[in-house]
């Protein structure tokens, strides 16, 4: 393209993870018609948050997530953001079977695995998980959990967590064949190999956005850095997503939007013990959650994970949080601090004064040495051998700090969604649960920057037609919850 010569295109989107990747297929799906563009500043996709090894959850559906089941003070479970998710991830299935239906790849197991998903608790946490079980129980979509505190049926679930484990301490456990292992890295992959079949589309790598601004028409003026040229590109986008991880504080302030004002980020990095002896590897098949500890971030809840990386069956500890000012893992130092503006500092402030216990936590984190990590490994594989382990860098996760008019200043885990007025730009904020509910993160987008769209009987079919429970609830219909599992173990290649 001519340097000087501003090209028009209906979605501009920034970042190309798993959330670009999502909103675009859905676009294209809708409205075959529409010029999308993605531009990526790594030369690759998937290079950062949607990458298998720096993503801390891959097949998050609340089945083994202790922290999505918090216990209230009067000792019942809220299990409602555990329902939520679970409605989340099963959309997600649903249109990764329509995409492997139409030949997105030649199988599921490309990017999706079942893997079971189980829950272990020792000692006093036994009746939370009890309760907890109890409580779910209730939904429909998780019947087929199992609950023991038999070490004998759990030996079976997982007899590399429990060899060598003290008889003298109680210990439960859940276990659930609906989980998945998801290769995130793989579906951002294959999403964008299948958009760049289509006409309208172009994907740029090694291009970064430096500049957007708003036109009087509502239409978004961004300029674009290619690293070969002199002058940025230019674009006119009717509408732009910034979906580029811890990158879009920054890019959200770029807009000035008031709806952007106030937001700063607190990154939290993230490391992995991973295994390097096949015969362990070989004995552990499971996604095993414990509970985290107080204070530590959603992020570090402790798990020994079952992956497949690159259709490698790896075996993952962890993750341990660190600290970097980077807002992306291959960022800059100077991230955080440039990052703190006029509008943003009292919520920082503000969030930092409450979140004292989340500081000493990182600190800890960071000061611990490769026995202390091995010795929180071991209260998961007793026998664990420093010989067997290395530690590796996991991704960077962007935390939301936004004004709060009671306390100045919160710190947010979630995931959010910060649209304009007027719907022409939006940015997606934050991590936890993040790429597993990435369809039902793009639906909602798409309701708040394309409403009188999403209202026409042609979207609404095709959603519909993609995704079967969109506009329903699994768990108040049996017969549907059923119809859309079974089609996913076809298309999937699941066993549950």
């Amino acid at each position: 393209m001519d340097q000087g010569l501003i090209e028009h295109v209906d979605a501009l989107l920034i970042g190309a993870g798993i959330m670009s990747a999502t909103v675009a297929t859905l676009l294209k799906e809708l409205d075959p018609s529409l010029r999308v563009v993605v531009f990526e500043r790594l030369t690759r996709v998937a290079g950062e948050s949607s990458d298998a090894r720096n993503n801390a959850g891959t097949g998050h559906a609340a089945l083994c997530e202790l922290n999505y089941t918090p216990q209230r003070a009067d000792g019942t479970i809220d299990t409602s953001k555990a329902e939520k998710i679970m409605e989340c991830f099963e959309q997600s299935k649903q249109l990764w079977s329509y995409l492997v239906d139409k030949g997105m790849c030649a199988s599921g197991s490309e990017f999706i695995r079942s893997i079971p998903h189980v829950s272990f608790v020792a000692g006093e946490d036994v009746s939370f998980l009890r309760a907890r079980y109890e409580a779910l129980q209730n939904n429909l979509l998780f019947r087929s959990m199992q609950f023991s505190e038999s070490r004998e049926q759990l030996a079976c679930w997982m007899p590399l967590v429990m060899n060598g484990r003290e008889a003298d301490t109680p210990v439960a456990a859940t276990f659930s064949e609906l989980g998945t292992d998801v290769d995130f890295g793989a579906l951002t992959r294959a999403l964008f190999a299948r958009l760049e079949a289509m006409d309208g589309f172009d994907l740029y790598l090694d291009h970064e956005v430096r500049q957007l601004a708003q036109d009087a028409d509502g239409a978004w003026r961004v300029h674009v850095q290619d690293e070969e040229l002199d002058a940025p590109l230019k674009y006119r986008a009717n509408f732009v997503f910034i979906g580029a991880g811890g990158a879009a504080i920054d890019l959200l302030d770029a807009s000035d939007i008031v709806e952007g004002q106030g937001y700063g980020g607190f990154p939290v990095s993230g490391l992995w013990l991973v295994c390097k002896n096949q015969d362990v590897i070989g004995r552990h098949n499971a996604k095993v959650y414990g509970k985290a500890k107080l204070g530590a971030p959603p992020m570090s809840v402790p798990h020994l994970d079952t992956r497949y990386i690159g259709g490698e069956r790896a075996l993952l500890f962890g993750p341990f949080a660190g600290f970097s000012t980077k807002f992306l893992k291959e960022g800059s130092y100077l991230d955080m601090p440039t990052s703190v503006t006029a509008d943003n500092i009292l919520p920082m402030l503000h969030a930092g004064i409450r979140n004292v216990p989340l500081t000493i936590y990182l600190i800890e984190q960071v000061l611990q040495s490769h026995e202390d990590r091995m010795n929180a490994l071991r209260e998961f594989v007793a026998d664990a051998s420093s010989d067997d382990w290395t530690l590796e860098v996991a991704g960077q996760r962007v935390q939301v700090i936004k004004k709060d008019d009671e306390v100045g200043g919160k710190l947010e885990f979630g995931t959010e969604i910060v649209s304009a007025r007027d719907n022409t730009i939006a940015a997606l904020l934050g991590a936890s649960p993040g790429a597993s509910t990435s369809v039902s993160v793009a639906l909602d987008l798409l309701e708040d920057c394309f409403p009188e769209r999403m209202k026409t009987e042609r979207w609404r079919d095709k959603l519909r037609e993609m995704i079967p429970s969109y506009g329903h609830k699994l768990a108040k219909d049996p017969a549907l919850a059923e119809r859309v599992r079974a089609h996913a173990r076809r298309s999937l290649g699941l066993r549950a």
